[in-house]
């Protein structure tokens, strides 16, 4: 798939974000918003990805339902506290706002055409930013539904950048989280290697600037070992423990909270790196 976003008209950005599919409706029911702040004392950082930074506690019956399954972006808040905004060198507004609309299941084209950008866009002021984390689903060649091609999937984060900037917002672009596998030797190895290497791209074409988390949570996930990471971070559960997986469950893509508190931590020290360099 090859498109443009030069070529995208208005016309086709308004139908191609209000083509809300009935499942997307019922997900969307089910969400507590988290509104963005006009305030200009108050830096709205927008969160755009999938299932891995997903704030599952905004979903209704969350206990019943998914605990122990966490995001990365469902923590992230907690990381810009008072007194860690006081150690930016930076101009960051007094206050943070994480608003996290990230969604399982989606790709940069999904993710489009539902409207999930669409509210992005819509609600972005001058010096926010926004942290987009694709590549889970769009690699996913036997999931039509989802599925990217790799020029598709430069395509649609070219357009997110485009019109991050058109709003006088900052994009920054983060390569898809390492699942845990494939272990080899004791080192955990590359599963995203075409798709993480497209965004670096695509970012050094646009200079945007990039958080290679899939890089870092690997060597990350390593030097804690295999062992800790699956049955710590990674949703790998015993039977009869939680009320949502009574049967227990085998996971190496998505996280517990100590999973998604251990990533968020990686994305937010290279986020606080990037903001002092502006």
């Amino acid at each position: 798939m090859k498109i443009s976003f030069k070529k995208i008209s208005t016309a086709f950005f308004i139908a191609a974000s209000v083509m809300i599919v009935a499942q997307t409706e019922q997900d969307n029911q089910k969400e507590r918003i988290v509104q963005p702040s006009t305030d200009k004392n108050t830096t709205n950082i927008f969160l755009a990805g999938d299932s891995t930074l997903t704030d599952y506690t905004l979903e209704s019956n969350y206990q019943e339902k998914r605990y122990p399954q966490q995001g990365w972006g469902g923590v992230f808040q907690e990381f810009f506290g008072a007194d860690s905004l006081k150690t930016f060198k930076s101009n960051l507004a007094k206050q943070v706002l994480v608003v996290d609309k990230a969604k399982g299941g989606r790709s940069t084209r999904t993710f489009f055409q539902e409207g999930r950008w669409r509210y992005i866009f819509e609600n972005l002021k001058p010096k926010d930013w926004v942290l987009i984390q694709f590549g889970h689903n769009d690699e996913s060649e036997k999931k039509v539904d989802r599925y990217v091609d790799v020029p598709g999937y430069k395509e649609y984060l070219r357009l997110y950048i485009h019109q991050v900037r058109e709003k006088g917002a900052t994009p920054v672009l983060v390569t898809p989280v390492s699942r845990n596998y494939p272990w080899k030797e004791g080192i955990l190895e590359d599963s995203h290697v075409d798709y993480a290497k497209a965004m670096i791209e695509v970012g050094q074409e646009q200079k945007v600037d990039v958080i290679d988390l899939n890089r870092l949570s690997r060597e990350f996930f390593t030097k804690k070992g295999k062992d800790f990471v699956t049955t710590t971070y990674f949703m790998n559960l015993p039977e009869g423990k939680y009320q949502a997986y009574p049967k227990g469950q085998k996971d190496d893509t998505h996280f517990q909270p100590e999973g998604a508190k251990a990533v968020a931590q990686l994305v937010y020290n290279e986020f606080k790196k990037i903001v002092s360099k502006k």
